[in-house]
């Protein structure tokens, strides 16, 4: 059934709801921040700590260990937070990224690095999944969509920080990147505002009542008895689930193998362009990140008034579609470094902007009682198949000697998420499934 409100979209929001996305948005964010600071400083961290190896190949690999360990990191913490709830796992996340975000500035030799990097990854990963449900649960059917880009564009803005405390940190010596992991603990202190000033989610507390007391009764029936089993083995055992589940990691998987594998590589492919004309490339590159960064946040937004304005199904190809087009628009068709600089902003808009269908869609694929597993299996299992991306990307880069033909090659892969999107169900302004 779907819901109709006729009034000012934002009209019957209280300040609990805003809580709620303010502490979903502000925890990616520092996810962001986090993410984007490794991407900006892996180049100057390896020189340093394993200044004899291939720089575009260990970059990628430690990218990749990353992924790994936030792949593995956001499905447990979806699973765990569809038992002992929203708020309390979102809290846990935020404080153990921030102490091995923190230790990264202390790494003695890329091994470290990298295994600091593995458990930074783990911890980050457990937040996406349960800021999402919770503000999913917590906000209305006309207005969701909204809520998730406002959310998604905390990525962004991590981002957008990042790549402005860079330009600032990078000229400060060989230590530069050590510092900007130390702002990484700062998040820890914005769980202390969390553990006060954001409630749980009203939907998962009811569903927990349920399955504790479907626990202690010696009878069940068997809908009950499915109700009660492990929250992964129900997504992958119903068979509407198991399709829904399917067609959303093989999207996901799109998106988070395109992003990792091309546009990380934006900062490097400008600065290289900016060193040949005779300028700064950190400088460049920094800049380049913060255009890309600003053009993401209004496509994270956009897609979410989108999605609630013509749907998922046709907002979410239409994302898919432009950011086949301009991958080698933005890496193959110019080297003016001015138009370079403008097309990092619409490249931005749709394929980083794109992460929102996520947030939208997802929540709206299971009931309560799965939907953090749910939602957070779809999200990081991709990570599994993107490590991948930057490792291909930089062997591509390595022996082809340029950016052009490994992002125009990977690109193709928006082809994929085109065809799956049809198959998708539209959900639009229907409320959650129960």
């Amino acid at each position: 059934m779907t819901e109709v409100d006729t009034g000012p979209w934002y009209r019957s929001l209280d300040r609990t709801r805003w809580r709620a996305l303010i502490a979903a948005n502000l925890g990616w964010l520092f996810d962001g921040f986090e993410t984007y600071a490794l991407i900006l400083t892996a180049g100057v961290a390896l020189s340093q700590l394993h200044p004899d190896g291939n720089p575009a190949f260990y970059i990628g690999l430690t990218i990749a260990v990353t992924l790994l360990g936030w792949g593995a990191g956001g499905i447990v913490g979806g699973i765990v937070a569809d038992y002992l709830g929203r708020r309390r796992v979102l809290l846990l996340s935020i404080t153990l990224y921030s102490v091995f975000t923190g230790l990264s500035a202390f790494a003695w030799d890329w091994e470290s690095f990298l295994i600091l990097r593995l458990l930074t990854g783990v911890t980050l990963g457990s937040e996406w999944g349960t800021g999402t449900s919770l503000v999913a649960e917590m906000w209305p059917p006309h207005a969701r969509a909204k809520a998730a880009g406002l959310m998604q564009c905390g990525l962004g803005l991590g981002f957008f920080v990042a790549s402005a405390a860079w330009h600032f940190i990078a000229p400060l010596g060989e230590n530069s990147w050590r510092y900007m992991f130390l702002l990484g603990v700062l998040p820890a202190f914005f769980a202390l505002w969390l553990r006060r000033g954001v409630p749980e989610s009203d939907k998962w507390a009811k569903v927990a009542s349920h399955r504790a007391s479907l626990r202690e009764r010696s009878s069940l029936t068997d809908e009950e008895r499915e109700y009660t089993k492990f929250t992964l083995r129900q997504i992958l055992a119903d068979p509407a689930l198991r399709r829904l589940t399917i067609l959303g990691s093989i999207m996901s998987t799109v998106t988070t193998l395109a992003w990792w594998g091309i546009s990380t590589w934006v900062p490097a492919y400008v600065g290289s362009i900016a060193a040949e004309d005779g300028h700064s490339p950190e400088s460049y590159a920094s800049t380049a990140g913060m255009i890309y960064n600003a053009g993401a946040i209004a496509g994270y937004v956009s897609l979410g008034f989108a999605a609630d304005r013509f749907g998922r199904r046709g907002t979410v190809f239409t994302y898919f579609a432009a950011s086949l087009i301009m991958t080698p628009v933005l890496f193959l068709w110019t080297s003016d470094l001015t138009l370079v600089l403008l097309l990092c902003a619409v490249n931005g808009f749709f394929t980083l902007g794109q992460y929102t269908w996520m947030p939208v869609w997802l929540p709206e694929f299971y009931p309560t009682h799965l939907r953090a597993t749910g939602a957070a299996f779809v999200f990081n299992a991709a990570r599994f198949i993107a490590f991948l991306g930057p490792l291909l990307a930089g062997t591509i880069i390595a022996t082809l000697g340029g950016y052009g033909t490994a992002a125009t090659v990977l690109g193709l892969i928006y082809v994929v998420g085109m065809l799956v999107v049809p198959f998708c169900p539209e959900t639009r302004g229907r409320a959650l499934p129960e």
